[in-house]
Protein backbone atom coordinates (compact mmCIF):
# COMPACT_ATOMS: atom_id res chain seq x y z
CA UNK A 1 0.00 0.00 0.00
CA UNK A 2 1.02 3.93 -0.55
CA UNK A 3 3.21 5.24 1.92
CA UNK A 4 0.40 7.35 3.66
CA UNK A 5 3.30 9.85 5.04
CA UNK A 6 4.21 10.58 1.47
CA UNK A 7 0.67 11.03 0.30
CA UNK A 8 -0.06 13.32 3.30
CA UNK A 9 2.59 15.34 2.31
CA UNK A 10 2.15 15.97 -1.76
CA UNK A 11 -1.68 16.28 -1.06
CA UNK A 12 -0.66 19.88 1.30
CA UNK A 13 2.00 20.59 -1.45
CA UNK A 14 -0.28 21.03 -3.43
CA UNK A 15 -2.33 22.97 -1.86
CA UNK A 16 0.59 25.54 -1.19
CA UNK A 17 1.48 25.32 -4.51
CA UNK A 18 1.58 29.29 -5.81
CA UNK A 19 2.66 28.33 -9.31
CA UNK A 20 -1.21 28.02 -11.67
CA UNK A 21 0.61 24.98 -13.71
CA UNK A 22 2.21 23.17 -11.40
CA UNK A 23 -1.00 23.14 -8.87
CA UNK A 24 -2.42 22.01 -12.13
CA UNK A 25 0.07 19.29 -13.13
CA UNK A 26 -0.03 18.35 -9.16
CA UNK A 27 -3.76 17.63 -9.01
CA UNK A 28 -3.79 15.31 -11.62
CA UNK A 29 -1.39 13.32 -10.26
CA UNK A 30 -2.80 13.28 -6.87
CA UNK A 31 -6.46 12.79 -7.60
CA UNK A 32 -8.15 10.20 -9.08
CA UNK A 33 -10.25 12.15 -12.31
CA UNK A 34 -13.46 11.72 -10.80
CA UNK A 35 -12.05 12.49 -6.92
CA UNK A 36 -13.85 14.58 -4.59
CA UNK A 37 -12.99 17.33 -2.28
CA UNK A 38 -15.76 17.60 1.09
CA UNK A 39 -15.36 20.09 4.01
CA UNK A 40 -17.87 22.07 6.08
CA UNK A 41 -17.73 25.10 2.80
CA UNK A 42 -17.43 23.26 -0.35
CA UNK A 43 -17.96 20.26 -2.48
CA UNK A 44 -16.24 19.63 -5.61
CA UNK A 45 -15.18 16.61 -8.02
CA UNK A 46 -13.33 16.42 -10.58
CA UNK A 47 -10.11 17.61 -11.72
CA UNK A 48 -11.44 21.04 -12.64
CA UNK A 49 -13.30 22.10 -9.50
CA UNK A 50 -10.21 20.76 -7.01
CA UNK A 51 -8.12 22.97 -9.03
CA UNK A 52 -10.47 26.04 -8.84
CA UNK A 53 -10.75 25.18 -5.20
CA UNK A 54 -7.28 24.92 -4.66
CA UNK A 55 -6.35 28.39 -6.82
CA UNK A 56 -9.40 30.18 -4.96
CA UNK A 57 -7.71 28.75 -1.58
CA UNK A 58 -4.14 30.49 -2.59
CA UNK A 59 -5.46 33.74 -3.74
CA UNK A 60 -7.58 33.59 -0.50
CA UNK A 61 -4.46 32.84 1.98
CA UNK A 62 -1.42 34.22 -0.09
CA UNK A 63 1.76 33.37 1.52
CA UNK A 64 0.20 31.08 3.83
CA UNK A 65 1.49 27.48 4.29
CA UNK A 66 -0.57 24.50 5.35
CA UNK A 67 1.45 22.01 7.23
CA UNK A 68 1.19 18.45 8.44
CA UNK A 69 1.04 18.16 12.36
CA UNK A 70 1.05 15.14 14.19
CA UNK A 71 1.52 11.49 12.82
CA UNK A 72 -0.22 10.62 9.81
CA UNK A 73 -2.88 7.45 10.60
CA UNK A 74 -3.56 4.86 8.05
CA UNK A 75 -4.97 1.38 7.46
CA UNK A 76 -6.14 -0.46 4.18
CA UNK A 77 -6.97 2.41 1.84
CA UNK A 78 -7.60 4.70 4.50
CA UNK A 79 -5.47 7.86 5.87
CA UNK A 80 -6.12 10.64 8.24
CA UNK A 81 -3.69 13.25 9.26
CA UNK A 82 -4.19 16.85 10.83
CA UNK A 83 -2.81 19.96 9.58
CA UNK A 84 -2.87 23.78 10.44
CA UNK A 85 -2.60 27.11 8.62
CA UNK A 86 0.19 29.66 9.03
CA UNK A 87 0.55 33.03 8.00
CA UNK A 88 3.28 34.08 6.30
CA UNK A 89 6.59 34.37 9.50
CA UNK A 90 4.24 33.07 11.50
CA UNK A 91 4.80 30.54 14.65
CA UNK A 92 1.74 30.07 15.61
CA UNK A 93 -1.78 28.91 12.91
CA UNK A 94 -4.74 30.63 12.23
CA UNK A 95 -6.59 27.63 11.45
CA UNK A 96 -6.67 23.66 12.23
CA UNK A 97 -8.37 20.96 10.75
CA UNK A 98 -7.71 17.13 9.84
CA UNK A 99 -8.74 15.22 6.50
CA UNK A 100 -9.45 11.61 6.08
CA UNK A 101 -8.35 10.30 2.37
CA UNK A 102 -9.91 7.50 0.90
CA UNK A 103 -7.26 6.04 -2.12
CA UNK A 104 -8.58 4.82 -5.28
CA UNK A 105 -6.67 1.86 -6.42
CA UNK A 106 -4.43 3.14 -8.42
CA UNK A 107 -2.50 4.99 -5.28
CA UNK A 108 -4.66 8.47 -6.34
CA UNK A 109 -7.16 10.53 -4.08
CA UNK A 110 -10.74 8.93 -4.53
CA UNK A 111 -12.05 11.39 -1.85
CA UNK A 112 -10.96 13.89 0.96
CA UNK A 113 -13.41 14.49 3.94
CA UNK A 114 -12.05 17.80 5.57
CA UNK A 115 -12.91 18.67 9.22
CA UNK A 116 -12.39 22.11 10.93
CA UNK A 117 -10.91 21.84 14.30
CA UNK A 118 -10.23 25.53 14.52
CA UNK A 119 -11.25 28.52 12.56
CA UNK A 120 -11.09 32.08 13.34
CA UNK A 121 -14.97 34.02 13.46
CA UNK A 122 -15.76 35.62 10.56
CA UNK A 123 -13.42 33.17 8.33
Amino acid sequence: MSNFTAVANNYLAAWNEDDADRRKVLVRELWAEDGDYVDPQVSVRGHEEIEALLTGARAQFAGFEFRLSGVVDGHHDRLRFTWELFPPNASESIVEGFDVVALADDGRIASVSGFLNRVPEGM
